[in-house]
């Protein structure tokens, strides 16, 4: 059975309905955020080095809780999740950097382990609530994420 090995909860800044997390070292994303062809109506959209996450509101500060795992973590129900996808990402630091269309952001995930390929599976629960409230001014905390890293076997 795994274990979570670490968790960290942040703020992450949402603009333009987009976030990334990207491997912290830029000279590994070959294909800079915002950059890249448009997705429309994809949760998540994968690049190498790079994922970016669709949200429910333009403009908001989410809230995002990252648990890295030794192992697969058991699936969860989602009955309470409106968006869920799952992807692999590799880093070659071991960081990843949370980038928005103004810039990066301060916050960074450490995951404990370097040049190593990882399973990222990604919740989002609050999404209806935040497009309509980013209406209005820019929320905080009512848009929340849940990401699940665990190391992938090569």
């Amino acid at each position: 059975m795994a274990r979570v090995v670490s968790e960290q909860t942040m703020d992450v800044r949402v603009e333009f309905n987009h976030f990334c997390m990207q491997e912290s070292d830029e000279d590994f994303v070959p294909v800079p955020y915002p950059d890249g062809e448009e997705s429309p109506g994809r949760f998540l959209t994968v690049y190498e080095g790079r994922i970016d996450v669709a949200s429910g509101g333009h403009t908001h500060v989410a809230v995002l809780t990252a648990r890295v795992w030794d192992g697969e973590p058991a699936a969860d129900s989602g009955d309470s999740w409106e968006a869920q996808g799952q992807a692999e990402l590799f880093s070659e630091t071991g960081e990843l950097s949370f980038i928005v269309a103004g810039g990066p952001q301060l916050t960074t995930l450490d995951l404990g382990a370097a040049a190593r390929r990882w399973a990222v599976r990604v919740r989002s629960a609050g999404r209806q609530e935040v497009a309509l409230l980013a209406r209005e001014g820019v929320a905080h905390g009512v848009e929340r994420y849940l990401m699940d890293f665990w190391p992938v076997d090569e």
